[in-house]
């Protein structure tokens, strides 16, 4: 899977998203489902996941906020940040989201719709101290319930053809595409000749197949 950025500037993208959720929710008192569509619709979640170095290394956490809400609010926050002792429960959402946003190369948008802010407060409890790999695991499962397409069935289907027509075209057996969509068979431990016919007749690439 290629992600959009090195994992040596993941750290500051958890730093970055972290103290963004902590200023605007715990600071500045904006509600946390509401900060999240805030997020969504600015560029900023945009940047991030496209590695934009101006980004991830540009800007504090707070700078972010506020660039956020003037763009979408119209509106200048003045709200100095408070004397921290220790990570809050905001902090660690942005923080565990923005590692889950690298690892899975998902769009924000699709992780905060399978996933709430209330979802992740929850989550805080068990999990907080727990290894990242524990949160990256609820989160596929999530993802995959949201999402219960795979992306072979979906651009199949956009695309116009059955099973058995992509089977005969590609050389790939009906068999696996039938397993690929059913998820008893996992399509990216696949070949890549078989992944690259299946991409070459549906028009897409073969990393638009993969699942995250």
């Amino acid at each position: 899977m290629t992600r959009a950025y090195q994992e040596i500037y993941l750290n500051k993208a958890q730093l970055l998203l972290g103290d963004a959720f902590d200023y605007a929710v715990h600071t500045c008192g904006i509600p946390g489902n509401d900060f999240v569509k805030l997020f969504i619709a600015s560029s900023v979640s945009k940047r991030m996941e496209n590695g934009e170095s101006a980004c991830l290394a540009g800007k504090s956490g707070i700078e972010i906020v506020r660039e956020i809400v003037e763009k979408t609010k119209g509106q200048e926050l003045q709200i100095e940040p408070k004397e921290q002792f220790g990570r809050s429960r905001e902090y660690w959402i942005g923080w565990a989201v923005a590692y889950y946003q690298w690892h899975s190369c998902r769009k924000y948008s699709e992780i905060f719709k399978a996933l709430s802010f209330d979802d992740l407060q929850k989550m805080y409890d068990t999990l907080h101290e727990a290894d990242i790999t524990k949160f990256v695991d609820i989160a596929d499962l999530r993802l995959k319930e949201y999402f219960p397409e795979t992306n072979l069935k979906r651009i199949r289907t956009a695309y116009g053809f059955t099973q058995a027509e992509l089977s005969r075209t590609s050389g790939v057996s009906l068999r696996s595409i039938q397993m690929y969509e059913q998820r008893n068979k996992n399509i990216n431990k696949a070949s890549v000749d078989a992944v690259y016919s299946l991409a070459r007749v549906l028009g897409c690439t073969m990393e638009d197949l993969i699942e995250r």
